[in-house]
């Protein structure tokens, strides 16, 4: 099947008719889909499905029965964050199985077996854990600190595991993984460039160099519930107002530092219209060139954050929910992947975003990742995009790679 028609296959799981965007949340019916979707095509390839405890997906493509031992992983995750994009994510899949029709079509057989990955929980939308489930593959995390995980609902991971069958398929093989580092001799995902770095060099393909270190903090803003008629601007302990000075504060610290600082998520008790709100509850995402100045910059926010708490009468508390280091990708390897024999070799370009490559590298495994062009940087977005041209050229420098790796 063409990367095409499982693009227009996959492409309306978990499309909302309004927006456009995708909600294929872990464990819920949509991404649950998605995953059968993906078990559909393992199985048309006769690829070796198996299935962590967790849901974590690989099909192995062992076309010479004698051909064992560690392997060339890659693939990517299918879980969106809320009214997300069609790309981050799925791509990276979709690739991954045309990549390896293509290598099938030019008479290539690997000397190692190739994997197709499924990460659950990427996005950390749901549980709010980035990369749970390549964390908990790797040894990252552990499955009790997981369990503890709830949703916005109150529903823990282990539940909403069980609720949709995950460790509990017919379809797959389930297996333990002791040290995946014992089954993958190195891994690349192919994904959608998430910036305009690619936009700006002219060029469909690029190769990463790092991951910008990043993390997510909880910041807890307390107050004192009040009449928002009858209570003076002056007796207020408002921690709306603490929380607002906050973000304020956090996006002039990232520009004047190059960073980026963003709180996308806000939480409000009693959340009453005509009410001064009692609690704020806000998530801020930190990122930044290096480790020391992300502490240096959330250093200067929850300072400046706690100034104006002082000033408006009000508490706050700040708590790092997951935090990621910096990711130096395999250098050797991407030069070798961004080698074009006869043309001018791939740009090695930096990301800020975070990825389940990033996770798998941190293990020790050579890991590299490919990006495709995206026309206007957005992402995280129902208007991100990649161009079905591009998109080709990906599955192409894909199978190329994969086809070096797997000599």
């Amino acid at each position: 099947m063409s990367f095409e028609q499982m693009w227009r296959d996959l492409a309306p799981v978990g499309r909302s008719s309004t927006s456009g965007g995708y909600f294929r949340q872990p464990f819920e019916t949509a991404e649950r889909e998605a995953a059968a979707w993906f078990l559909e095509q393992c199985r048309a390839r006769d690829l070796e499905v198996s299935c962590d405890e967790v849901g974590n997906l690989v099909g192995w493509w062992r076309p010479d029965p004698d051909v064992t031992g560690p392997g060339v992983l890659t693939g990517s995750h299918l879980d969106s964050v809320l009214d997300g994009g069609a790309y981050d994510g799925p791509l990276g899949v979709v690739s991954a199985l045309a990549a390896i029709d293509l290598l099938r079509e030019r008479g290539f057989t690997p000397a190692k077996p190739i994997g197709v990955s499924v990460f659950v929980e990427e996005e950390g939308s749901r549980f709010g854990l980035a990369c749970l489930g390549s964390r908990l593959l790797t040894g990252a995390t552990t499955l009790d600190r997981a369990k503890e995980l709830r949703d916005r609902d109150g529903v823990f991971l282990l539940d909403a595991m069980d609720a949709a069958g995950v460790r509990s398929s017919p379809d797959v093989t389930s297996v333990a993984w002791p040290d995946l580092r014992e089954q993958v001799d190195c891994f690349v995902e192919l994904h959608v460039e998430q910036g305009r770095d690619l936009v700006d060099r002219g060029v469909p393909v690029g190769v990463a160099s790092m991951i910008w270190p990043h993390g997510r903090y909880r910041f807890d803003f307390t107050g004192e519930a009040n009449h928002a008629g009858t209570t003076r601007m002056e007796d207020r302990h408002d921690p709306m107002l603490t929380y607002a000075m906050t973000a304020l504060a956090a996006n002039k610290q990232a520009r004047l530092s190059g960073s980026r600082a963003t709180f996308g998520r806000v939480d409000v008790q009693p959340n009453g219209t005509n009410a001064v709100p009692s609690r704020v509850t806000a998530w801020m995402d930190a990122r930044a060139e290096s480790s020391q100045a992300l502490e240096a910059m959330l250093a200067d926010i929850t300072r400046l954050a706690g100034e104006r708490a002082e000033r408006d009468g009000t508490g706050l508390t700040v708590n790092a929910e997951s935090v990621s280091a910096v990711v130096d990708f395999d250098r050797d390897l991407a030069e070798r992947i961004a080698a074009q024999p006869g043309a001018a070799a791939w740009p090695i370009i930096p990301t800020m975003a975070g990825h389940d490559a990033g996770i798998l590298s941190q293990a020790g495994i050579p890991t590299a990742m490919l990006f495709v062009r995206n026309p206007t940087g957005v992402s995280h977005s129902p208007d991100e995009f990649a161009e079905m041209a591009d998109c080709l050229r990906g599955v192409e420098a894909l199978a190329d790679t994969l086809e070096k790796l797997a000599r």
